[in-house]
Formats: C-alpha cells, structure tokens, sequence
C-alpha cells in the first residue's frame, strides 16, 4: 500500500469528470487500499479517486467513530434525493476549510461494491453528506462551488498564498552543494 498525493484546490484535474469502470480489477482494489491509508492517514473521512489524480469513478469512505468501517464504491449514482439539511463540510482537496453546504437529507445510492457486485442501499445523516460530497468530486465539483464566488475567490487566494510559503520553506531548507 502507498500514500498518495492529495491535489489542492484550485488544481484544474479536480475538475476533471471521471470515467467508469467496466469491471473492478485487481488495479482497482489495490487502488482502493491505497485510497483508504491516504484517507486515513489525512486523516478524512471519504476521499474520491479524482483527489489523487485517478480518472476514476471509485470513492471510500468512513464515517464511523472509530474509522474501522471502511466502504468502497465504484461507478457510484445517486438515484434519488429526499428532504434538505445543512452541515458544516470541509475537504481533504481544500485543506484548514470549514463551511455549511445545504445537501439532500437522504439519498438512494447504486454503485459497485470492491468485489465488483452491485449494490443499492439507502444513506442519510453524515454518509449521505459525505456519498453526495465524493460524487461531487467524481463529477468535477468542489464543496466550495456551493459558496459564493467571494468566498471562493478568498479560499483560493489563501490556499495559494500557504502552498507557495511551503515551497519557498521547502527550497530554502535543501541543503546546498
């Protein structure tokens, strides 16, 4: 299993609408090991395939208590909504950012399961938040396309602003030859 890169907003790829998968492979449970440390290690509570840079329609999450109740998802669909809430988000992809985002309060979902068999399965509360939140991700969209372009334009400057202070300690801390 491997660590992998987390991309940060505003890096074009995670607008990028990911492909589904024919079939779930060996590849593609190798890649959901190594999305679930990554998660973990974060530490989060789902991340999407898009995050690290893969093209592919595979979310995980975990909303338990004690994060030993891993899921996997692949070629995930919401097929219906119910109701409205609000709850605070933040997002791996978007790291130090915490805002309320209005989502469905209960979801009716349909997707793969890790040994490629297909599942259906209602979810409400923090996994039908965190299911919408990852099929976001999947479809190109960022929690923070629900706030307003000022707040946007704000995180956007900011994650910038501490990405580029954390090149420059880097650089600045090599050693020289």
């Amino acid at each position: 299993m491997a660590l992998l890169e987390i991309l940060h907003f505003p890096d074009p790829r995670l607008r990028i609408r990911a492909k589904s998968l024919a079939a779930v492979t060996d590849a593609t449970r190798a890649l959901i090991k190594d999305m679930l440390e990554t998660m973990y290690a974060a530490p989060g509570i789902g991340l999407a395939a898009t995050q690290v840079g893969v093209d592919q329609r595979v979310i995980v999450v975990d909303v338990s208590e004690d994060g030993d109740e891993s899921m996997a998802f692949i070629n995930p669909e919401i097929l219906s909504q119910e109701g409205s809430e609000v709850m605070q988000e933040g997002c791996l992809s978007v790291p130090g950012v915490y805002e309320e985002v209005e989502r469905a309060e209960r979801i009716r979902v349909r997707a793969l399961d890790r040994d490629g068999r297909q599942v259906e399965f209602d979810a409400d509360g923090l996994l039908a938040v965190c299911i919408q939140h990852e099929v976001d991700h999947l479809n190109g969209k960022l929690f923070v396309d629900y706030l307003s372009e000022l707040k946007r334009k704000r995180i956007k400057k900011r994650i910038e602003k501490e990405e580029r202070e954390l090149k420059e300690r880097r650089s600045s801390a090599a050693p020289s030859v």
